[in-house]
């Protein structure tokens, strides 16, 4: 259950961040500072120069433009003035969207997704208005002398009516009065003699106020010249006074300064003298004392350097001694690392060649006592055999027996020897008499007869030792031996049952 409300949980997420994207995506929108985008439906905001988002579907985006709109306003007709002269006004004016919020909306709410022809028109004609109204207010030499006044009050009469519909006035020239009658000209004529007129007067009296200024001028420049002259006499006089007393001054001032620099110079000779002969004393004590510093330096240099050279050899020595011993160290170790491991090997591998010829000998063995076993028990068996023919052996006597006995002992060898002519090679592994192990070996036949010969003697009780012993040097020459007789072979069921087990 939490697994489910989590994997929802994710997807939800999921869902809401591919959501996010996609409306920052489609409604991300950037406003030029030139133009006002209106967004509007869940909320009204207008944006200017920003960037903002628009949600798809529920909101939408309006365009209303900033820029400048040129208009000429020209009366249509003739309007009379105050003073009853009909005439035409043209005038240049520059309106646009106001940036005010309030006036802003007054503007998105008459202009929207207008484009600037439209505005212009219509400011245009509002404008035209005004002008006339304010035409008629005003007499025709006031509106021809002074424009910026008519301007003024033109766009003071039309601001509230273009406030209104959210438009601000820019600028507003006025470029031309005109009249079908000639009466601005007429008033250019009066104005042109007016001028002419005051021009006269006003030009006599420049040349009389020019006169007198200039014969003002003459007095006083001539005044001017006489006084500047006096005073360049009485000025060159005080500086002829001056001068004699400066030169006087000027004499005796060299006079002493030429006894003074007699004296300085007498005495700086002498300050000289003594000084040069302080220095000379003085130098020839500081070249002492060079030649003795330099001795001491020299000495303490050598010694230095001597010093220096004899540790810089100990300690090469030293070094050279150490790097030797940590090699020596080094190689030693190695060497019984490698000694370590090598013998390590050597008995790994000698348990493991004697744990195999261990195994390799028990093996022998074993097969060995098997087929002895297995000799022993065909041995047995024959017994059964021979059992039915007793009576016919009753009959031979021991020398016959025993003949018979040793002809077949050839064989029984051979069968007991067979196992071991199957072994290529023994590894002995382990115990200091290797001659010993290898008559552990080839002593198993002999043993083996030898177990033979007590199970005969014990079962038939020919004791076929004694009777191989009869062939040989002792038996004929001493006669050393003693041969008992079969006067009967009878295998007891018990005792083949015991010799079986």
């Amino acid at each position: 259950m939490s697994f489910g409300t989590g994997l929802f949980t994710i997807i939800l997420v999921i869902a809401l961040a591919a959501l996010v994207i996609l409306i920052f995506i489609t409604g991300y929108i950037k406003a030029p500072p030139d133009m006002a985008f209106i967004i509007s439906g869940l909320r009204r905001k207008t944006v200017i120069g920003k960037a903002s988002i628009k949600i798809p579907f529920l909101e939408r985006i309006d365009k209303l433009s900033l820029k400048l709109i040129p208009i000429e306003v020209r009366t249509s007709n003739a309007v009379p003035t105050a003073d009853y002269i009909n005439i035409q006004v043209d005038a240049a004016v520059n309106v646009k969207i106001s940036s005010d919020p309030k006036r802003l909306d007054l503007a998105a709410q008459n202009f929207l997704n207008q484009n600037t022809e439209y505005i212009g028109r219509v400011a245009r004609e509002v404008l035209e208005g005004n002008m006339r109204e304010i035409v008629g207010r005003m007499r025709l030499e006031e509106m021809v002398s002074d424009r910026q006044k008519f301007a003024d009050l033109v766009k003071e009469n039309a601001m509230p009516d273009l406030a209104a519909m959210g438009l601000d006035i820019v600028s507003f020239n006025v470029q031309n009065f005109s009249d079908a009658n000639g009466v601005i000209d007429d008033l250019g004529i009066d104005n042109i003699s007016q001028i002419k007129k005051k021009a006269a007067i006003a030009k006599a009296e420049a040349d009389k106020e020019i006169a007198i200024a200039k014969a003002s001028a003459d007095k006083q420049a001539n005044d001017a010249r006489i006084n500047s002259e006096r005073e360049i006499a009485i000025k060159n006089n005080e500086l002829d006074i001056q001068k004699s007393d400066l030169k006087r001054q000027a004499d005796v001032k060299k006079a002493e300064a030429d006894a003074a620099y007699q004296i300085q110079q007498e005495e700086q000779r002498r300050t000289i003298e003594v000084t040069s002969a302080d220095a000379d004393i003085a130098k020839q004590e500081k070249e002492v004392l060079i030649k003795q510093k330099e001795a001491e330096v020299m000495e303490k240099s050598l010694d230095a350097e001597i010093r220096k050279k004899a540790e810089a050899e100990k300690f090469a020595r030293q070094q050279k001694a150490e790097a030797e011993l940590y090699e020596r160290q080094k190689n030693a170790e190695a060497k019984r690392f490698e000694m370590t491991q090598e013998a390590e090997a050597q008995k790994a591998r000698a348990e493991a060649e004697r744990f195999t010829r261990e195994q390799e000998a028990q093996g022998i063995r074993m097969v060995g006592e098997a087929e002895a076993e297995a000799i022993k028990a065909k041995g047995l068996a024959e017994a059964e055999a021979m059992e039915k023919k007793a009576e016919a052996y009753q009959k031979y006597n021991n020398a016959a027996v025993a003949e018979m006995i040793i002809k077949v002992l050839p064989e029984v060898a051979g069968k007991i020897a067979e196992p071991l002519a199957q072994i290529d090679k023994i590894t002995i592994i382990g115990g200091g008499d290797q001659g010993g192990s290898l008559d552990a070996v080839s002593g198993n036949v002999p043993a083996v007869m030898a177990k033979l010969f007590e199970s005969m003697k014990e079962t038939t009780g020919i004791d076929l030792g004694e009777i191989v012993k009869a062939g040989t040097y002792d038996a004929k020459v001493n006669r050393n031996i003693n041969i008992t007789g079969v006067p009967e072979i009878t295998i007891k069921p018990e005792e083949k049952t015991g010799h079986s087990e």
